[in-house]
């Protein structure tokens, strides 16, 4: 193969994982406004939708691992091809979020309409911006914007911590809304996994650009300050600030 046919099939291949991405952000989108306008029509759009998802995951997959066995690619365009095949795992992933959150209005709508103390819209808002960031973020190929995701994680991991917390204690308080109680914190878990799936797909931008391995920052910079701290203990030394230090990288 050719250097020039060989860069033509990794144009390919990122264009089929965008046509992909497309279908993986429209299936949550329209799964959301299922979820908001109880339009079940919907609902079978999302449904309709897996197939085509599904498809392409297996298609995406045969053409990368096909260019490593043929190219042996190197540097760059190696983190290419891995980043795809990671990128396209979590993308299918975010289509079954979008069938789940599908089913669950389904199962809703059937047992009546309800007020729950919960504002799983603005969930919804936060954890779809974090799927278009991040697919902007591969389309530009800009680690920055792929960085800022990562940040959000936190605040969409706490709002499915606290409609846990409310939708257990409607369970727990009024057994009469438990169903629907338990369906929205099914959707809830569902929005929280879309998310953690937006900050992979990000994180593995950031490989592909600049080749380091954010993975895990997180547990990381938890287990430095966790040492940080234990060694200040034994020393008798006042605590050191982790990332003062330098032991918590800046993107954490």
């Amino acid at each position: 193969m050719t250097r020039i046919r060989f860069q033509q099939s990794l144009e390919d291949l990122k264009e089929n994982l965008l046509v992909m991405a497309g279908l993986a952000e429209q299936a949550i989108q329209r799964a959301i406004e299922a979820y908001r306008t109880r339009d079940l029509s919907i609902c079978d759009l999302v449904s309709r939708s897996e197939a085509a998802i599904n498809r392409m995951e297996r298609d995406i997959d045969q053409a990368a691992l096909d260019l490593l066995a043929m190219e042996q690619p190197m540097a760059i365009d190696l983190r290419f091809i891995l980043s795809v095949i990671k990128i396209n795992a979590d993308l299918e992933r975010v289509g079954d979020a979008a069938k789940s959150i599908s089913d669950r209005v389904r199962h809703m709508e059937r047992l009546g309409a309800v007020e729950l103390p919960v504002d799983i819209p603005r969930m919804a808002t936060m954890a779809a911006d974090m799927v278009r960031r991040s697919l902007q973020a591969f389309i530009e190929g800009d680690a920055e914007l792929a960085r800022t995701v990562l940040t959000m994680d936190d605040a969409v991991d706490q709002m499915n911590r606290s409609s846990y917390k409310t939708l257990t204690k409607v369970m727990e308080e009024s057994s009469h809304l438990a169903p629907q109680a338990l369906n929205a914190l099914m959707i809830s878990r569902s929005l929280e996994r879309v998310a953690d799936h937006a900050t992979n797909i990000s994180e593995d931008v950031i490989f592909w650009i600049q080749g380091d391995d954010v993975r895990h920052h997180k547990s990381v910079a938890k287990a430095a300050a966790a040492g940080a701290a234990t060694a200040s203990a034994a020393s008798g030394a006042a605590p050191t600030d982790p990332a003062a230090a330098g032991t918590v990288p800046a993107q954490s």
